[in-house]
């Protein structure tokens, strides 16, 4: 599994707070302010959030939510897998706010009141295990997105063999010279293959060259 880059130095991310209060977050800004990062009150309306694409398209968010509030974000992005990290500010410990912060892909908390030694733990242990979460998502997309291209590897190979008189070996050399040449997986190369135009095959037979006898013997005719 492809491990993450353990980030430890916040400079220039952007945190977004959610607060029923924001006057209260004194020592949240504050202390967020010492680490670099910059604050930004996103708008609320009808119970959603509103971010913004830029925002959660941005590698250096981070979104700090009330859990008392029990918000939507907009385009956050599902539990398994929000777009930005999200540290949940905790005021009553109802088992019912603490379900709706996990819903929204939380990674840390903050206890209200929050205390100024308390912010960096939560961003360091949020920010990061949402990467791990992230990094580890896309390795399980990326597998299974291998294995379901395996079965078109095998069906490329049955195909060369026949076309070109070869063995497995030599199929699969073929097909993965040619992937390389048009720079894809072989696995995304064979379904192309395979899902290509009646006539397909052949040509590629014909351009890497044949092993048949019968077409050696009568000169490739």
């Amino acid at each position: 599994m492809t491990e993450s880059r353990i980030i430890q130095n916040f400079l220039g991310y952007r945190a977004h707070v959610v607060s029923e209060a924001p006057g209260d977050m004194s020592q949240l800004d504050g202390s967020l302010a010492k680490l670099g990062l910059c604050i930004n009150y996103p708008a609320v309306n009808g119970g959603i959030v509103h971010l913004g694409e830029d925002a959660l398209a941005s590698e250096q968010s981070v979104l700090f939510i009330d859990a008392d509030l029990n918000l939507a974000v907009e385009g956050l992005g599902q539990e398994r897998l929000p777009r930005i990290p999200v540290i949940g500010l905790i005021g009553v410990e109802a088992p019912s706010r603490l379900k709706a912060i996990m819903r929204l892909g939380a990674t840390a908390t903050l206890r209200k009141p929050i205390y100024g030694g308390s912010v960096y733990s939560a961003l360091f242990v949020g920010i990061n295990a949402f990467r791990q979460r992230r990094t580890m998502a896309l390795d399980i997309e990326e597998h299974e997105r291998r294995r379901s291209g395996r079965r078109y590897l095998m069906k490329a190979i049955v195909a060369v063999m026949k076309a070109a008189d070869c063995d497995e070996d030599a199929a699969y050399d073929r097909l993965r010279r040619e992937s390389m040449r048009q720079r894809l997986s072989v696995e995304d190369y064979c379904e192309q293959f395979m899902r290509a135009l009646p006539g397909a095959h052949e040509q590629v037979v014909q351009e890497q060259g044949t092993t048949n006898p019968e077409k050696t013997k009568h000169g490739g005719k």
